[in-house]
């Protein structure tokens, strides 16, 4: 498997790298057994993620990832873009960001910050990042962002602050 299994994998990706890993994935979160079924397994499978359903199956996603990755065959050895606990990946580097944005204020003054952070990593050089801070885990913006090649990190650093990194990959 080349790429490295992580939360924030969707379970397309996940299924297309390792189809090997579907029935531990239906076994291990209740309420996936829709999946069976190939078109609303098409439909879901391209927009959520290992985190998003675990999350809503009530499964831990740490737990999660690890069956996932010992079904596939692979360690935390192999996941070369994060530490072995599963955190921050390598790349991160503070002093790499170049732009913050306040998404949480945007959001109160009725501004989608998805623009804002399009029109900021645009002009990133690469290896350099824009940080965005929500109250939410941005899902729908981290999604567009990877898929016009960006990486991207998420995490929650306290009660309903959300931090967000995005980053031009090298």
């Amino acid at each position: 498997m080349s790429s490295p299994i992580v939360p924030e994998m969707t379970l397309s990706a996940l299924l297309q790298a390792s189809p090997s890993v579907g029935d531990v994935l239906l076994a291990s979160v209740p309420g996936l057994a829709a999946l069976r079924h190939p078109v609303l397994c098409d439909a879901v499978a391209r927009t959520s993620t290992i985190e998003q359903v675990a999350r809503l199956g009530g499964v831990n996603v740490d737990e999660l990832v690890a069956k996932l990755r010992t079904a596939a065959g692979v360690g935390a050895v192999a996941m070369t873009g994060s530490n072995a606990a599963g955190g921050a990946p390598r790349w991160l580097a503070p002093e790499r960001v170049r732009h913050e944005i306040d998404g949480g204020a945007m959001l109160e003054a009725g501004v989608h910050p998805i623009g804002k952070v399009r029109e900021l990593t645009a002009g990133l050089a690469p290896g350099d990042m824009v940080r965005l801070i929500t109250p939410f885990r941005p899902e729908p913006l981290l999604a567009a962002m990877r898929n016009a090649g960006f990486d991207v990190f998420s995490s929650e650093v306290g009660a309903g602050r959300h931090e967000t990194y995005i980053r031009r990959p090298e």
